[in-house]
């Protein structure tokens, strides 16, 4: 099951407490003072696993403690901390307030940590207290609370371009084809009911990675349909492929408007990203449909056929030319000769 929100409560340790002792020797009538200090508590720490994909595990598991300190003991003895533990999460996992919705971290690549919530301190003993003017302190304090907050965990998959398009339009079809995922196609809307991502190879030692989202629907962005659930896993790539069934009476203009009026509904901006528009199934068209109007707005067209393989060659080779562009930090630009004819 593909699981990509969780919320959570963690609760770090509490410190343990200082303690009022004194020396109780033989021979030793006046002991010092030996109260020990109480312990620090365990902190809850988020890492990134690189091997778990949804957040499943913490999905399920909603409450993490960690243990407390404890307190301290005669003879100057200091309490032992408090276990920290760590819960791991997947890449692209966003952490924020559950109350607020403040965003306090962004867990990308692996091996980050996040201190979630930290241990209380321990209190000090009444050896702490020891001066030359208090020989005998009767003074100790307790431990500090750990600190506890509910925290709200999102995954944004990581992908280097997301495919956008109406349920339907043939995204599932693409990634089967140009890599080895295998999200369920079929000819009826909603198929695809969660994320998938597939490595497309585009040389001998490059490739890119592609991620299916379940389709759009015209008012999506208030709730018709599947809604906009998923588009929070689009918001990283770096490539959108506006992927158009060229077979439909729609005209690709008006589906192209609909598809970018979600996306900004979603998140202004979002639908500015670099884009290129992928008319889908040529093997069915019964003329190759106009797309003068696009290319006049500047919008890169290419016409494929999933099933055939027509186009799919060229519309990988766009892809690649567009990612490295982009490692490189290169402003594209759009030329004449940089559309294909369809």
């Amino acid at each position: 099951m593909f699981i990509d929100y969780a919320r959570i409560i963690v609760k770090a340790g509490d410190g343990g407490h200082g303690i009022i002792a004194f020396r109780r020797e033989k021979y030793v009538p006046k002991g010092g003072p030996s109260g020990g200090d109480g312990g620090c508590g365990g902190d809850v720490i988020l890492q990134v696993d690189a091997r778990l994909a949804t957040l499943q595990d913490v999905h399920y598991h909603r409450i993490y403690k960690a243990g407390r300190g404890r307190h301290g003991s005669g003879s100057n003895k200091h309490g032992a901390d408090g276990k920290s533990i760590t819960v791991r999460v997947p890449p692209g996992t966003v952490v924020k307030d559950a109350g607020t919705h403040e965003l306090l971290a962004d867990l990308v690549e692996p091996g980050h940590v996040f201190l979630a919530a930290r241990g209380g301190a321990g209190g000090f003993g009444n050896a702490h207290f020891k001066s030359s003017r208090n020989q005998s302190p009767h003074e100790a304090t307790d431990g500090q609370a750990g600190e506890e907050r509910e925290l709200e965990l999102e995954l944004k998959i990581l992908a280097d371009v997301g495919l956008v398009g109406f349920p339907n339009a043939g995204k599932s079809t693409l990634l089967s084809r140009l890599s080895r995922a295998r999200p369920k196609v079929a000819d009826y809307p909603f198929t695809t009911l969660q994320p998938y991502l597939g490595i497309v190879k585009s040389g001998e030692y490059r490739s890119f990675v592609m991620a299916d989202i379940p389709g759009l629907i015209e008012g999506a962005s208030k709730g018709k349909g599947l809604g906009i659930q998923f588009l929070r896993h689009i918001e990283r790539t770096r490539l959108l492929l506006f992927l158009i069934d060229a077979t439909l009476p729609e005209p690709v203009e008006e589906q192209l408007r609909v598809l970018r009026q979600e996306l900004e509904a979603y998140l202004p901006h979002l639908s500015d990203r670099e884009a290129l528009v992928v008319l889908t199934k040529q093997d069915a068209w019964v003329e190759a449909p106009n797309t003068e109007t696009l290319q006049e707005e500047g919008h890169r067209v290419i016409g494929i056929s999933a099933v055939s393989g027509e186009g799919l060659p060229e519309l990988v080779h766009m892809i690649d030319a567009e990612l490295e562009q982009r490692r490189h930090g290169e402003t594209v630009t759009v030329k004449e000769n940089s559309f294909y004819d369809i």
